[in-house]
């Protein structure tokens, strides 16, 4: 992998990540020299406006970033900001092709020295999806997610990095173009604190860890589980929230992307892939796409603020976790009042059941 920063008239930083050794031959014979932005710098670099406020009853922070509601909905094709530049125009990325290209948000949900919003493009093709990617490029955004985890995870107040892409207006994709986005919140978000509690009172009370366990419970039920491979188990967990809940994690319990060895990155690209596939084509072959999140869960960084369970980093086990809220064909699943209100999710299709039809249709 070949790795160029470079920055935006405004001052964002812009990383572009090319295949070494040349992927297809498209990617340049020597370092690539980054084209620079010819918009015009504007009088003051960009600030976040983001508010954090605790919600003391149920002790979780919520960020406000009122400056978000004028942020880029739903443009043509023709006026992408996330499209390479062409001689005629220039949006976020002034180089005419790239690979995977990774800056600065625009629109952070938070930054200014709390944190770190980017958005990582996974292809400069408007038309394509992740689904549509070779196993190489989904190899290079694999680099590119564990680059930025371990950058990210070294500035002052992170406390975790979640890599995760939205796909799908159903899931509230403002822009086509296929990418994903890194938050570096500045605070510990409120399921990853409830499953720290979880891992320390298991390991107090059994001295066992519980991802482990919860692993050997799927393996040895094999009802849940989707695909394995010698590295990879792929399973809806058993107490699934979502219609089709899919969770993708490395045999050996490793706390995140910089953890994975050499045969876990080798064979994450094709089983990930053959999953969003599959993914593709649960409710029949004219659907339209499944909207999806996939989600990187990484154990946290950083200083453990006082009220949060002392849980070791190495207790986290890293997952990913694909999921839509498409619930049956031209039916989704809404976040109604027992959810959205209570917080007490209902779900519409059985682990098992869902198990069986990720079966069907991410078998080779």
């Amino acid at each position: 992998m070949r790795r160029t920063s470079t920055r935006l008239a405004d001052g964002r930083e812009l990383i572009y990540y090319d295949a070494d050794p040349p992927e297809n031959g498209h990617a340049p014979a020597a370092r690539r020299v980054p084209r620079p932005d010819p918009r015009p710098a504007p009088a003051t670099a960009p600030a976040s406006t983001t508010e954090l406020r605790v919600d003391e009853l149920a002790g979780e922070t919520v960020a406000y970033a009122a400056h978000r509601q004028d942020r880029t909905f739903l443009p043509p094709a023709e006026s992408c900001p996330l499209c390479p530049a062409t001689d005629a125009r220039s949006e976020e990325i002034p180089e005419h092709d790239y690979q995977v290209a990774v800056f600065e948000n625009r629109f952070p949900s938070f930054g200014g020295g709390r944190g770190r919003c980017e958005l990582v493009c996974f292809t400069a093709d408007h038309d394509r999806s992740f689904a549509d990617l070779t196993p190489d490029r989904a190899a290079l955004v694999l680099d590119a997610w564990t680059d930025r985890t371990a950058e990210l995870s070294r500035l002052p107040g992170v406390r975790q990095v979640y890599c995760f892409e939205n796909r799908g207006v159903e899931i509230g994709v403002t822009l086509h173009h296929p990418h994903g986005q890194i938050y570096a919140y500045p605070y510990l978000p409120p399921r990853t604190a409830r499953t720290l509690a979880a891992l320390a009172r298991h390991r107090a009370e059994t001295g066992e860890n519980l991802p482990d366990r919860l692993l050997a419970d799927e393996l040895a039920d094999g009802r849940r589980v989707v695909a394995t491979t010698d590295h990879w188990v792929a399973f809806v967990p058993y107490a699934a929230r979502w219609p089709y809940e899919l969770h993708l994690r490395p045999r050996r319990r490793v706390p995140d992307l910089t953890a994975l060895d050499p045969a876990e990155r080798a064979e994450f690209p094709e089983l990930y892939l053959r999953l969003l596939r599959g993914f593709d084509r649960l409710f029949g072959d004219d659907a339209p796409p499944t909207p999806y999140i996939a989600a990187w869960h990484q154990a946290p960084v950083g200083d453990q603020e006082p009220d949060e369970p002392h849980c070791a980093r190495e207790e986290f086990a890293l997952r990913l976790e694909l999921l839509t809220v498409r619930r049956g064909p031209g039916k989704l699943k809404y976040l109604a009042g027992s959810e959205s209100g209570a917080g007490a999710f209902v779900s519409d299709v059985l682990p098992e059941a869902a198990a069986e039809r990720l079966r069907e249709v991410t078998t080779p």
